[in-house]
C-alpha cells in the first residue's frame, strides 16, 4: 500500500536523519508481536492468551509494560496493579478485531494511508516520503512496515466497531434537564486547611531515634552501583559553524532541481461571494439581485474591498477585502477559473455563477509562467543545502566516531579531538545524575548500565541537536550504606512520619469537636491556628480555588447552608469546610447547551454499552473456546516485575 506515500521529491530522503527525537508510537507498538522491549528475562516467548487463532505472547506483554513505564504512562510502583488491566485490554482489543471482521468492517489502503499521515505528522510534514525513508523510520523504532500497518489497521477497525455503540442511544428530555442542573449549579464554602508541615517544627527526632531506625531497617539502605565513563558529545551547531557550501554546489543543485523553481501562470485576485447552496429558487433570485446591485455599486465607484468585508460570505477572504492572494490553474472550480484567467490586470468580471453561489471577481496582478532565476532562489538553496549537509556530516561523523571507539576505546580523547567532539570524564555516576551537555538522559543511563568495562554505547540523541556516545571505564559495585550516608534521609522520614501522625491526630480531634462547635468554623480553626478563607463559586465538575477537585465537596450542593464538611484530605492537606452559599441553574439557558449535553450523555451511555459489549464478547468467545487465557503465565510476568 506504500504507493500512497511515494515521494515525487527525492530531496526528502535525508528527512529521517534529522528526526533525532522518537515519535510516540505507543498507541500501536504494544500490539505488535516482537515489538520494542519485548522478550522475558529468561529469553522465552510463551503464550499468555490465544484469541481467535492469534497468540498473545509474554514478549508482547513485557514489551507493552516496558513501553508504559519508559514513557511514564504508569509509575513503576503501580505496575503490579497495571499488568492484569493491560493484559485484559490486549485480549479485548484482539477479540474486537476478530469480531469486526465477522461484522464486515473493512479498512481500505486509502483509509490506512490517511490515518498514518495523521499519526506521524512530523514524518509527513514535507509532503510524501519514499518507501526507503518510511521503512527506515519504522525500523529505528523497532517496527516493520507489515506489522506496523497491520496493527494500525487493527486499531482503526476497533474504533469503527466501538463507534457502533453510539448508534441508537436515546437521551430523554428529563435526563437533559437533570444533567444541565447538575452542571450549572454552583456552591461556595468557607474553609481552613492544614497539613503535616504545620507540625514539623514541633517534632523532635533524637540521634537514638535515627540509630534505632537504621538498625531495624539497615537492609533497606544501599548505595547504588556507580559507573565511570568517558562521555563524547557531537554538537550540530559546531558542525554547522564550520560547514561551507560553495557557489558551484548551489549552481549544481539549482541545475538539477529547476522544476522546483518553475512557477505556473498565476493571479492575485479578490472576489465577493454570495452563497446559494441549499437555497430555494425564490431565495436564489433575491441573492442574484443583491450581487447585481453590488456590481453596480462597484462600477459606480464604491470600494470593492469595503463591500467585500461587509457582504462576502467567504469568511476567510472577506476580512481581507475579498483577497484570495495567488491562484493557479486547477485550484478553483471551473467557472471561477475560466472567468478569472480571462481577465486582465485590474479588470473586473460580471456576475458569475459557480456551485458555491454568485461571485464578482477582480484581478489585481498577473504573472506568466516562469523559471525563477538562480539569484532569486540562492538563499533558499543555501539554507537547504547547509541544513542537509550538516545533518549528514553530523551523522557520518558520529557513526565513524562510534566505530572507532568500538575498536580502540582507550583512545577516546584522541578520537574526540579527531572528530570534533567534546569529551567529559564522568566519575562514579548513578542513574539519574545529570551529565554535562546532555543533562538528565535516561537513554544514556540505560545504555551505560548495560555495558561491561571498555564497552561502547550506541549513539544517543540529546537535546540541542546533539549526539552522544560513552565508553565505560569503571564500575563501583552497590554496597550497604553507612549511617552517615543516610542519616539526613532517615531523619527527614522520621520527622515526616511524626508530623503526619500529629496531623492525623488533630484531624480526629476536630472530627470529635464538630458536633459541639455549633457550626462555628473559626472556633475549630483556632485548634490548629489556621486561617479561615472563602472560595469563589464552583461547579460540580470544576475545581475549588486553592483546594483542587470539587468532587471532594459534593455535599456543598446538597446539604443545607451552614453544614460542616470534613475533615477531608485534599491534595495532601486536611480541610474542614462549611457550606457558605448555593446558586441554582438558570434554566433559561438550557436551549443553548442542549446539543452539547445530549452528546455528552450519549457518549456516557455509549461507553457503558461498549463496556458491556466488550465484556460479553470476551466471555462468549471464551465459552466457545476461541479465547484461552493462561493464568500461570500472567502470574509469572507479574512476579518478574515485582519491586
Amino acid at each position: 500500500m506504500f504507493e500512497f506515500f511515494r515521494s515525487r521529491d527525492k530531496s526528502v530522503r535525508y528527512l529521517l536523519t534529522a528526526l533525532l527525537a522518537m515519535v510516540a508510537l505507543s498507541m500501536v507498538t504494544y500490539l505488535i508481536p516482537g515489538g520494542p522491549g519485548g522478550g522475558s528475562s529468561n529469553g522465552s516467548d510463551q503464550k499468555v492468551a490465544e484469541i481467535c487463532g492469534e497468540t498473545l505472547t509474554s514478549r508482547d506483554v513485557i514489551g507493552a509494560i516496558q513501553n508504559a513505564t519508559r514513557n511514564k504512562q504508569v509509575p513503576p510502583e503501580m505496575i503490579q496493579n497495571y499488568i492484569p488491566e493491560l493484559i485484559n485490554q490486549m485480549i479485548t482489543e484482539r477479540a474486537l478485531a476478530c469480531q469486526s471482521g465477522k461484522m464486515g468492517f473493512n479498512i481500505t489502503d486509502e483509509d490506512l494511508a490517511e490515518n498514518i499521515r495523521t499519526m506521524l505528522p512530523n514524518l509527513f510534514q514535507g509532503g510524501k516520503v519514499s518507501s526507503e525513508d518510511y521503512e527506515r523510520f519504522l525500523s529505528q523504532n523497532g517496527l516493520t512496515v507489515p506489522d506496523f500497518e497491520k496493527n494500525v489497521r487493527k486499531q482503526m477497525l476497533l474504533t469503527r466497531l466501538r463507534n457502533v455503540a453510539l448508534e441508537g442511544v436515546i437521551v430523554t428530555p428529563q435526563e437533559v434537564e437533570a444533567e444541565y442542573r447538575r452542571r450549572k449549579e454552583s456552591a461556595k464554602v468557607e474553609y481552613f486547611a492544614f497539613n503535616e508541615d504545620k507540625f514539623r517544627p514541633m517534632v523532635n527526632v533524637s540521634a537514638e531515634d535515627v540509630q534505632g531506625y537504621f538498625g531495624k531497617n539497615r537492609v533497606l539502605f544501599k548505595q547504588p552501583e556507580r559507573r565511570s565513563f568517558d562521555l563524547l558529545v557531537l554538537d550540530q551547531e559546531k558542525v554547522a559553524a564550520n560547514f561551507q557550501v560553495t557557489d558551484a554546489d548551489l549552481q549544481n543543485a539549482y541545475s538539477a532541481n529547476k522544476d522546483r523553481f518553475r512557477t505556473p501562470e498565476r493571479l492575485r485576485i479578490r472576489h465577493i461571494l454570495l452563497k446559494t447552496a441549499d437555497k430555494k429558487p425564490a431565495e436564489v433570485t433575491v441573492i442574484e439581485n443583491k450581487i447585481k446591485d453590488l456590481l453596480k455599486q462597484i462600477k459606480g465607484g464604491a470600494d470593492f474591498g469595503e463591500l467585500a468585508k461587509k457582504n462576502s460570505e467567504d469568511v476567510g477572504s472577506a476580512v481581507k477585502g475579498g483577497e484570495l492572494e495567488w491562484v493557479t490553474r486547477g485550484q478553483t472550480v471551473k467557472n471561477f477559473e475560466t472567468a478569472a484567467f480571462g481577465l486582465k490586470t485590474n479588470e473586473m468580471s460580471d456576475v458569475i455563477k459557480t456551485e458555491y453561489g454568485f461571485h464578482i471577481l477582480q484581478v489585481l496582478e498577473k504573472q506568466d509562467a516562469r523559471l525563477r532565476p538562480f539569484d532569486e532562489v540562492k538563499a533558499q538553496l543555501l539554507e537547504e543545502r547547509k541544513k542537509q549537509g550538516v545533518i549528514e556530516k553530523l551523522q557520518a561523523s558520529a557513526d565513524q566516531l562510534r566505530a572507532a571507539l568500538a575498536k580502540t576505546p582507550a583512545d577516546a580523547a584522541q578520537l574526540a579531538q579527531k572528530f570534533g567532539a567534546s569529551i567529559y570524564q564522568v566519575k562514579d555516576a548513578a542513574p539519574g545524575d545529570p551529565l554535562q551537555e546532555i543533562g538528565l538522559n535516561k537513554d544514556m543511563d540505560d545504555a551505560v548500565a548495560g555495558l561491561q568495562k571498555g564497552g561502547v554505547t550506541a549513539l544517543i540523541p540529546a537535546p540541542g541537536s546533539k549526539l552522544a556516545v560513552a565508553v565505560l571505564t569503571g564500575i563501583t559495585p552497590s554496597r550497604p550504606s553507612e549511617l552517615a550516608e543516610v542519616e539526613a534521609q532517615i531523619r527527614g522520614k522520621l520527622v515526616s512520619d511524626k508530623a503526619r501522625q500529629m496531623a492525623l491526630d488533630k484531624s480526629k480531634e476536630l472530627q470529635g469537636q464538630i458536633g459541639t462547635s455549633g457550626g462555628d468554623l473559626r472556633k475549630l480553626a483556632t485548634m490548629v491556628a489556621a486561617e479561615v478563607k472563602t472560595t469563589p463559586d464552583f461547579q460540580r465538575d470544576g475545581a475549588v480555588e486553592g483546594l483542587g477537585s470539587a468532587t471532594y465537596f459534593a455535599d456543598a450542593f446538597t446539604k443545607p447552608i451552614g453544614t460542616i464538611i470534613g475533615p477531608v484530605t485534599v491534595m495532601g492537606q486536611t480541610v474542614v469546610a462549611k457550606v457558605a452559599g448555593q446558586t441554582q441553574a438558570d434554566m433559561g439557558q438550557l436551549a443553548t447547551d442542549r446539543d452539547t449535553i445530549v452528546q455528552g450523555l450519549k457518549s456516557r451511555k455509549a461507553r457503558s454499552r461498549q463496556d458491556l459489549f466488550e465484556d460479553g464478547l470476551v466471555s462468549e468467545l471464551t465459552r466457545q473456546g476461541k479465547v484461552k487465557i493462561y493464568a500461570d503465565m500472567i502470574a509469572r510476568i507479574r512476579k518478574e516485575f515485582r519491586s
